[in-house]
Parts: structure tokens; C-alpha cells; sequence
């Protein structure tokens, strides 16, 4: 803290804003908050304020802190703070009492009489404890002469404090000097590590050399007979690439004829039983290594890539201009999961299904313009849980970052709705513009009270691309309800079908049917870049990587793209799902995608009854979900637990828990 009012006066007198150096000075003499540290503000009340009678002074204290950090939308601690505010009050006149001041009590009440009776705390008969022979006998007054009734005040006051000011963001002038230290330090042991591994490639180098020497001066009749026909006799036996051919068999799709090849000269033949529970097993244990192809293998292995493009379950990565092809076999690998709750309150198909962003509730919406607010832990509260009608179809979902108390809800009838899950109620119902009634998506920003809304003409009305109409984007104020301002898209805007906010509600992006990618700067709502992502066909989702580097697509041709936002048009990598959410031609594409797992797991919605889960670790494999009774249509990720969602054509929302090994991508 005092780097960082260093830093400020450094920064004023540099600029000469002298004026406003004093004023800054002046501030800092009477900062009551002392830094946010309990332990003074403690002081100041017991030690300092009420010991003096400086009444007014606690008062104002008290006000400040209410005001500044006790926000009145947050109920939780409305209740706590009213309590804490009544018991210090009235420690204050417990204390006169005691020190013989009947005076400083009356005229505390001469201030704040008033006040303390619109409160609604029983203050009517403190107004007569001065008046009373011995309060401290008094069953009404009797707690509060006690000792321990002071304690429990100190330590509830200071738990109180302590735990709302942690809860405060930091400012960033703060953590300059934390993450100096922080980078210092990661570079010191950086130092390290390298000079470790230096020393140990050295020894590692020198025992190398050691047993090189000893297998030479070693006697040839001294050799094993193993190795002996090795170094003797190298054509006995398979050669190296024979080896890595048949290690990598059991990752052959079984039944496969080639996985005998080269091996009946070494090996005797197995029965075909055994053989399929070898391949079973390593399939369990080693799913999806890349297989080493040797060139003798080059094109019966070319044949089976084929037919596994072809069937949509391959993977393929292409960075750098190098490509490696993954094996999937996707029907052998079903997700293992802990556990999984099926919600079925709905009596129509799920159109969208979210968590919020503390993963505490889901909203879950279906065709019928109905919506079911419920706990995603069934231990947990259900205050919140509520049914809303909205008579038309839901068409997006989206839960307000930082309150966690707004669901916004989009419908297809020119309509956006703000509920309130702590009143249960609609607190706004905004009408869009009627040339563009249907809301396809809307994303909150992160860090401001703002978000943007994507909604489309009537494809009927108005031919866009491919038929389906024009789209606009709209950005609203959270405070006025209005907006603020319309994102450009061009003369003939295409339909866009899914935007999203980067990690620092600086930049969006807005997936389109025209198959391009545009990025928008925020802070003057203008546009940065944009590029065709898919050809010829529109993309249906767009998301931001983890690490902020990099943004996924989705397409309707059912391909996963991640593009390099360092390098514009690189791919980093491609998944081909077109298996499970290739859209048809001509149709809006409404196929959907979560990241989840620090960005390391990808999950899809799915025309089939279960949905391609990958993980992206060094491996990169491919799973399925388990299986709904009808296609996916809507899914979405826990923001901190290991749990996905799924909404389905069948009328039924699942939260499912992986296993944590799963889920590390183990």
C-alpha cells in the first residue's frame, strides 16, 4: 500500500498536478479505513472512539463502511451489518453507563434518535436506561453488561470485516509489486532448474560413457545369450521397426487382419478371443497414442485414415506445417463418471441449459417458453429454485458475471428479460427491435454492467445468407436498460449466430453464417479484425481459449478449429465432429460448444444421443458422454468442479461428474 501512494505522488508531481497532490495528501491524513487493516479499525472503535465519546465519529465510520464496502443488493450481509451496527451503538451507551456519563448517553439520543427508530431494531426501551436505577440488574439490559457479550461482539465484528475485505478486488497498482516478486522469484528458480538439469545431463552423460566402456572391455563369453545373439547375430530375430510395429498393434481397430502381420514369424499365433481382450485392455489403458506408421504400413495406414475421415472420427493437428493423425476410435471410449443427476422437470426439448457463474444454480429453458431455475447440488438450497413462463421460445440463456443474480433471457419474439433469482421476479423486459425478433445469443461482460445481444430478421422476411436473414448486434447498459451502442457489421449485416467476451471484457467476438470471425474493441465499440474461419459454410459457436491466445470455432460443417489470435489465419489445431453436429445446408446452425477444465476439455452438442468429449493434453483423445434418449442440444461447463451439462431433445437436463483422473486428462 505505501509503494502504491509512492508510486501516486511520483506520477502527480511528475505530471505537476500539485493541486491534486495536496488534495491526495489531505485524503490520506483522514483515511479512517487505514488500509482495509482489521486490526486499526478494531482499535479505532474500542480504543479510541467509544472510550472518548467521539459518538459522532463512530457514526460516520460506521456509515462509511457501510456505503463503501456493504453494497445493499448483497441481502447476505445487509441482515449482519444492521446487527453489528445496533450492538456498537449500543456498547457505545452501555459504556457510559458504566463510566458514570449519563449525559453523553442523552445527548446521543438527541443526534440519533430518529434514526435508530426507522431502523426497526427494538430501540424504545433503551430510551429510558438513563433513567434507571440499576440497568445492569435489568433483565432487558443485563447481556449487554456482561463480559462475554463484549467478546462475541469484538470477534464477530472482526470475522465480519475480515471476510468482506478479502472479498475485495484488488486494484491492479496493487500487484505490481507482488507480481514483481513473483516474477522475480520464478525466474530465480528458472535459474535453478536449468542449472540443475545442466548438472544432471552431465552426470547422465558421464554414466553413459561409464557403461559404455564396461559393455567394451567386457568379454565377449561374459555377454548374456540374450544379448549375445543381438550383437552377434542381428538378422535372428525382428528388427527394430518390427518392434514399434508390434507394440503399436493393439491400437488397430480389433479384427483388424493387418495386426497379425510380422507377427507369427516371432510370436505363436493367439486365439482371436485373445487378441480382442489384448486390444480391449491397452484401448483402456493407452487410448489414443499416436501410432509410429513405418513405411512398409504407409498405405494400408493411409486406408484406414481414410475411412476414419470419412466416418468423422479422426483427429488432426497442423502447427507449424507438421500433422499427426490420431486414432479415436470413438464407440470403444465411453467417459467415466463419478457420478450423474438427471432433471426433468421440462415437458418440451431443451433449447438452452447454463450454469451460473458460481455454478450454485442452472437455468435451463425449452421450446415451450419455459424456464426451471434449480440447484445443481441436490444438497444444496433452494431458495432460488423457480419456474418462468415467458410464452414464446427460448432462444439463449446468460447469467450476469458479477452478482450472480440476473438470468437474462432471450426469446424469439423480439424480447429480452432480466430476472432477478433473490426476488424472483422480472425486473426489466426490454423490447428489441422488431425488424430483429429473434435473440440467438447474449453474453455478459465480465468486468462492466453491460452485454450484447445477437438477434436475426425472419429468414422469411428478409433473405440473407443462405436464406436465413440479416443479424445486428446491440450492446446495453445494465444500469439504464438501454443501448448503448450497434457493433458494425457491414451493408448487408449476415445473421450472427454466437458472441463471447475475452477473460477482460475488452474484446468480443461474433461468430456469423457468412463463415467469418469478427473481433470488436469495446471500448470504442469498433471493429478490430475478422477472418473466413470456415468455407462455405457458417459458424455456429465461437469461444475464447483458456490462456486468452488463441479462439475456437465451430462450424457447420462440424469441424473445431482453434485459431491463433498472434497469428491471424494460423490453425493451431482441427477436430472433425461432423459426425455428431454437422448442420444441414440452408439451416441455421445452432450446434453449440463449453470449454471446461482450465481449457483443457472440449464438449459438443450432438445430433446423436451422446456428444464427443476431447481432452486436450499431450495425448489429445476423444471420448463420448453418456447416452440421452434423443439428441444434445445445449451444454455447458462448471466454471471451478469437474461437471458438464447437457440438455436434450428429450426433455431432460443431466449434470454429470467425471472422475478427477479423467478430467486431469490422465
Amino acid at each position: 500500500m505505501h509503494h502504491a501512494e509512492d508510486v501516486v505522488r511520483e506520477f502527480l508531481l511528475f505530471r505537476g498536478f500539485t493541486h491534486t497532490l495536496r488534495t491526495f495528501d489531505a485524503e490520506l491524513a483522514s483515511d479512517h479505513v487505514q488500509g482495509l487493516q482489521v486490526d486499526r479499525i478494531m482499535d479505532l472503535f474500542f480504543t479510541v472512539y467509544i472510550p472518548r465519546f467521539e459518538a459522532d465519529k463512530m457514526v460516520n465510520l460506521l456509515a462509511f463502511l457501510n456505503q463503501t464496502f456493504f453494497s445493499p443488493a448483497d441481502l447476505e450481509y445487509q441482515s449482519t451489518v444492521r446487527k453489528l451496527d445496533a450492538s456498537l451503538k449500543k456498547y457505545y451507551i452501555v459504556y457510559a453507563l458504566q463510566k458514570g456519563r449519563p449525559d453523553r448517553i442523552i445527548q446521543f439520543f438527541e443526534h440519533y434518535g430518529d434514526s435508530l427508530l426507522q431502523n426497526g431494531e427494538d430501540w424504545h426501551s433503551w430510551f429510558a436506561i438513563p433513567y434507571v436505577r440499576n440497568p445492569s440488574t435489568d433483565p432487558r439490559f443485563q447481556i449487554y453488561f456482561s463480559k462475554e457479550w463484549l467478546d462475541t461482539l469484538k470477534v464477530s465484528l472482526h470475522n465480519f470485516l475480515c471476510e468482506v475485505f478479502e472479498s475485495i478486488r484488488l486494484p491492479a497498482l496493487l500487484k505490481l509489486v507482488s507480481k514483481k516478486l513473483e516474477i522475480r522469484a520464478l525466474k530465480h528458480n528458472l535459474e535453478q532448474l536449468r542449472l540443475e538439469c545442466s548438472h544432471l545431463q552431465a552426470a547422465l552423460q558421464c554414466k553413459d560413457d561409464e557403461i559404455l566402456h564396461l559393455k567394451r572391455s567386457l568379454p565377449l563369453s561374459e555377454i548374456p545369450q540374450a544379448q549375445a545373439v543381438e550383437v552377434s547375430d542381428p538378422f535372428s530375430g525382428p528388427s527394430k521397426s518390427d518392434n514399434e510395429a508390434l507394440f503399436t498393434v493393439p491400437l488397430s481397430t480389433p479384427g483388424d487382419s493387418s495386426m497379425l502381420e510380422n507377427k507369427a514369424a516371432s510370436t505363436p499365433p493367439a486365439s482371436s478371443a485373445d487378441l480382442s481382450m489384448s486390444v480391449k485392455k491397452q484401448h483402456l489403458t493407452e487410448a489414443n497414442l499416436v501410432p509410429k506408421t513405418q513405411s512398409r504400413y504407409k498405405d494400408e495406414t493411409g486406408k484406414k485414415l481414410q475411412a476414419n475421415v470419412d466416418a468423422g472420427l479422426t483427429m488432426s493437428s497442423d502447427i507449424g506445417g507438421s500433422k499427426d493423425y490420431e486414432y479415436s476410435d470413438f464407440d470403444y471410449f465411453e467417459v467415466n463418471v463419478e457420478s450423474q443427476e438427471t432433471f426433468s422437470g421440462h415437458t418440451s426439448p431443451i433449447t438452452r441449459c447454463r450454469f451460473s457463474s458460481t455454478g450454485k444454480n442452472i437455468a435451463s429453458a425449452s421450446v415451450d417458453g419455459t424456464i426451471r431455475i434449480w440447484a445443481s447440488d441436490a444438497t444444496a438450497s433452494t431458495s432460488r429454485n423457480a419456474t418462468i413462463y415467458c410464452g414464446a421460445e427460448i432462444l439463449s440463456l446468460e447469467w450476469e458475471n458479477r452478482s450472480n443474480r440476473l438470468l437474462l433471457i432471450g426469446t424469439a419474439e423480439h424480447s429480452i428479460k432480466a430476472w432477478n433469482v433473490d426476488a424472483k421476479r422480472v425486473v426489466c423486459d426490454l423490447c428489441t427491435d422488431t425488424t430483429y425478433p429473434r435473440v440467438l445469443d447474449i453474453c455478459c461482460s465480465p468486468t462492466d454492467p453491460i452485454f450484447v445481444s445477437a438477434a436475426s430478421s425472419d429468414g422469411h422476411r428478409l433473405e440473407g445468407v443462405e436464406g436465413l436473414g440479416y443479424g445486428t448486434l446491440h450492446v446495453w447498459n445494465m444500469r439504464t436498460w438501454k443501448v448503448m451502442n450497434v457493433l458494425p457489421l457491414g451493408e448487408d449485416p449476415p445473421l450472427v449466430t454466437s458472441v463471447c467476451f475475452n477473460h477482460n471484457g475488452k474484446i468480443i467476438a461474433a461468430a456469423a453464417t457468412d463463415g467469418m470471425i469478427r473481433l470488436f474493441d469495446m471500448n470504442g465499440c469498433l471493429p478490430i479484425t475478422g477472418w473466413p474461419a470456415h468455407d462455405g459454410c457458417g459458424v455456429s459457436c465461437v469461444r475464447f481459449g483458456h490462456n486468452e491466445t488463441s479462439i475456437f470455432s465451430l462450424g457447420s460443417d462440424g469441424k473445431v478449429l482453434e485459431w491463433s489470435l498472434h497469428n491471424q489465419g494460423q490453425i493451431l489445431q482441427s477436430q472433425d465432429a461432423s459426425r455428431f453436429c454437422l448442420s444441414g445446408q440452408g439451416k441455421l446452425p445452432r450446434h453449440e460448444m463449453a470449454l471446461g477444465g482450465h481449457g483443457r476439455s472440449l464438449l459438443l452438442t450432438s445430433n446423436l444421443s451422446s456428444s464427443p468429449l476431447y481432452f486436450f493434453d499431450r495425448k489429445s483423445r476423444v471420448y463420448r458422454t453418456l447416452e440421452h434418449s434423443g439428441p444434445i442440444t445445449s451444454v455447458d461447463w462448471h466454471p471451478v468442479m469437474p461437471l458438464y451439462l447437457t440438455g436434450s431433445v428429450d426433455h431432460s437436463v443431466r449434470v454429470t461428474k467425471l472422475l478427477h483422473a479423467v478430467n486431469d486428462g490422465l
